[in-house]
């Protein structure tokens, strides 16, 4: 989609309203979401003395990373010589470049293009005290502390003092915000916007004579404290949020916005003027925690230029004196107790060839570096401190970054730059070199897409939850709290710890589709899970709710149960190459006597390898989540341990086939009656100990308790399958083998014949 051009109501231009061609897009690699920023072509030409029409100018941006969505013809500005086309840009930057949210920012790369010299905003002379200490010195003008536990949050913060006349400001300044859609307020107000839009760093003044005790300090609010911001609200803080205070309250929330309490207005005669740096991520915290997003801490939170307080205070001093809005009082107070040093990243022409594919020329490197600020020094020694000793000393540069590129801090940045400069439509195509053989596929990916594709066979829908969940939906799935693996930063209550297991997410996708009049439901997922001992877990989670045969030609429906879940894992364990077994168990997240641990037989004829869980989903957990007890409310849940099930599991490739039977199987059933509480699987076991190889499967059909069976009792019913390899078995084989079975029934559970 090419450019498109606005025309503003009511107001002519001369900017050409022919649609702009189609332009190459290209953007750093961390580019991220984008800001949109509006640069007025008249403001930015003061800085810059390019020559280059206004379409030509959206282009050049364009192709070096900063699209240009919008062409808006600008309002005349007094001052500006009549019949020049003027116009405002409606220019999207990506987060990781905050020093181009301001016209000095955009000047300076657009120097860069053409190759023009850049003029820097004219600043005010003046002294600054000594910056070296945290608290307030005795001949300072403005007292102005930093309490040591605030040091990491504002590790700069400056302030002067200036005698002011409010007023409205004058119709050129007061054009150019409304511009950039800024509404002019009054000549002190409109000076900290205007030093904003055009140097990038936000500024704040305090009506001095509203301050208590006529100081500043830099502090972490109270808890229980509150401030009632510019907006009228009333916000409460809390102790890890950084705030400007005076003697006794927060006058402002640093980095966010300021305090009604201190607000400039008609009757202000003295005012504070504050610029610091503060810490994007204590500024991003307090932000969302509040509520509240301002120009000023949208460009904190991505990093601020920490060498800039003093130039954008003496920026607004110039413009207060030009204005003939007031007069500074003293000397700038910069409290700088630790001053940082700007880092130095070796770059290598060699490198940026082989990176780019392209030879650029030698010269171009420092001269396009140093017209964006960075300063471009030849090493004396060849070898440099990317350990390439065979690298010449004038292959080599030591390049220092400036405080406004926060995003630079490695050669591959300094090479996108030069890229960027070089200009992407000059670097030659060329197709990545490929294997003609595809990579093979991990055995990670082979046994979730296993998975997948037994369980979606199964009737079961895969679904995708989220890895966060709220404590309490993660309680009942850990057997301490000290399990559960909680997050540093939520997003909310909701989001507040990593899931111990799959299940309370499937819980929730089942509400979900049954809230939507979807009953009948089976679901999967193949995700990891968490807990603060066993760490990062990979998992099967299988639920199951409503009708076990809907759908069925037969018209008949019964409810999912426990034997349509087992039939499931079973499959799955088949896949994998597991003869899974189930043995009873006891869990709070399941009904009791309904629930069973799947287990894989041992190498060995050790004891049985706990793959994980299945049963029905405790009565207490559903009506929590909103589900009923009876009929087909219940839910039915699984979980395995995708790795355990892999490594139980016999290798597939040497899986072999057996042939067809060539000779007939008989069929015995066999019903005994025995203690209610003995597991089936006990009972399947003995009669697979007690059987000759003839046995050839068990499968139990029946389970009954009521009338004609003791109190304390059930019948359990098994179709036994019996055939030979290599003959036709005979009744009385079969018979012997049968009662082989019974006799060791009767022996070790005391059963009897039904």
């Amino acid at each position: 989609m090419g450019l498109r051009h606005r025309r503003r109501p009511d107001r002519d231009s001369e900017v050409p309203r022919a649609r702009h061609p189609r332009l190459l897009r290209q953007r750093p690699a961390s580019s991220g979401a984008v800001r949109a920023v509006k640069i007025l072509v008249s403001w930015l030409r003061e800085f810059v003395p390019v020559t280059a029409s206004i379409e030509e100018l959206a282009d050049s941006l364009t192709r070096h990373g900063f699209e240009v969505a919008s062409i808006d013809p600008a309002p005349d500005v007094p001052g500006r010589p009549a019949g020049e086309p003027d116009a405002v840009l409606d220019l999207e930057v990506t987060t990781n470049r905050p020093d181009c949210l301001s016209v000095v920012g955009i000047a300076r790369e657009v120097s860069t293009i053409y190759g023009e010299p850049l003029a820097l905003p004219v600043l005010a002379d003046g002294t600054v005290a000594d910056g070296h200490g945290a608290a307030a010195g005795g001949d300072d003008p403005l007292p102005v502390t930093i309490e040591s536990d605030a040091l990491d949050l504002c590790p700069r913060y400056a302030a002067s003092l200036a005698g002011v006349t409010i007023g409205p400001s004058p119709a050129w300044m007061a054009a150019r915000l409304e511009a950039v859609d800024i509404r002019p307020i009054n000549n002190l107000v409109d000076i900290t916007n205007y030093v904003l839009i055009e140097m990038g760093h936000p500024l704040h003044a305090f009506d001095l004579d509203r301050l208590r005790g006529g100081e500043l300090r830099i502090r972490r609010a109270r808890a229980g404290e509150s401030v009632t911001t510019l907006d009228g609200i009333a916000r409460t803080l809390e102790d890890d949020m950084l705030v400007i205070a005076d003697a006794t309250v927060p006058q402002a929330v640093a980095g966010v916005m300021g305090s009604a309490d201190s607000e400039v207005a008609g009757g202000t005669r003295r005012v504070a003027f504050e610029s610091a740096w503060f810490d994007p991520i204590s500024v991003r915290r307090t932000g969302r925690r509040l509520a509240l997003s301002t120009e000023a801490s949208y460009r904190f939170e991505r990093g601020a230029d920490i060498t800039a307080p003093v130039r954008a205070m003496r920026r607004a001093q110039k413009l207060l004196v030009e204005l003939g809005a007031g007069a500074p009082e003293g000397a700038i107070v910069d409290r700088y107790p630790a001053p940082r040093t700007r880092p130095t990243v070796t770059l290598r022409h060699a490198r940026i060839g082989r990176v780019l594919g392209v030879e650029v020329d030698r010269a171009f490197v420092p001269a396009a570096l140093g017209r964006l600020g960075f300063d471009v020094d030849d090493p004396p020694a060849a070898a440099d401190a990317s350990g390439d000793a065979d690298a010449p000393a004038n292959d080599t540069w030591r390049v220092t970054v400036p405080g406004h590129r926060v995003d630079v801090s490695r050669e591959i940045d300094l090479i996108e730059e030069v890229a960027r400069h070089y200009g992407y439509d000059r670097l030659p195509s060329t197709f990545p070199a490929m294997a003609h053989a595809p990579a093979p596929e991990s055995n990670a990916l082979a046994q979730q897409r296993l998975a997948r594709r037994v369980l979606t066979a199964s009737t079961c829908s895969e679904a995708v939850t989220y890895g966060f969940i709220e404590e309490s939906a993660a309680r009942p799935f850990v057997e301490r709290d000290d399990e559960i693996v909680r997050i540093a930063n939520p997003l909310s209550e909701h989001f507040a710890v990593l899931r111990p297991s799959l299940l309370p997410g499937l819980i929730g996708a089942l509400v979900y589709n049954r809230h939507r009049e979807h009953h009948d439901i089976r679901l999967f997922e193949i995700g990891a899970r968490f807990t603060a001992s066993g760490g990062e877990v990979r998992s099967v989670g299988i639920a199951l709710t409503g009708s076990g045969t809907a759908g069925h030609w037969s018209g008949e429906e019964r409810p999912s149960d426990f034997f349509d879940l087992t039939g499931i894992v079973s499959r799955l364990c088949d896949a994998f190459g597991v003869h899974a077994g189930f043995e009873p168990l006891k869990r709070p997240t399941l009904v009791p006597g309904r629930a069973a641990t799947v287990v894989a037989p041992a190498p060995g004829g050790g004891a049985p390898r706990p793959l994980g869980a299945v049963g029905q989903l405790a009565f207490d957990i559903a009506e929590q989540r909103g589900i009923h007890r009876a009929g087909a409310e219940a839910v039915w849940v699984a979980e395995l341990d995708l790795d355990g099930l892999a490594a139980a599991g016999t290798d597939r490739r040497r899986m072999v086939t057996a042939p067809l039977p060539r000779y007939p199987s008989s069929v015995r059933d066999l019903a005994v009656v025995v203690d209610a509480a003995l597991p089936a699987a006990s009972v399947r076991g003995t009669i697979r100990s007690a059987a000759p190889e003839t046995l050839l499967a068990v499968h139990e059909f029946d389970r009954y308790e009521g009338k004609g069976i003791p109190r304390g009792c059930v019948s359990l019913a098994f179709r036994l399958t019996f055939r030979a390899a290599d003959r036709t078995l005979t009744d009385p084989e079969v018979q012997q083998a049968m009662d082989s079975i019974v006799g060791a029934l009767q022996t070790a559970h005391g059963a009897t014949l039904r």
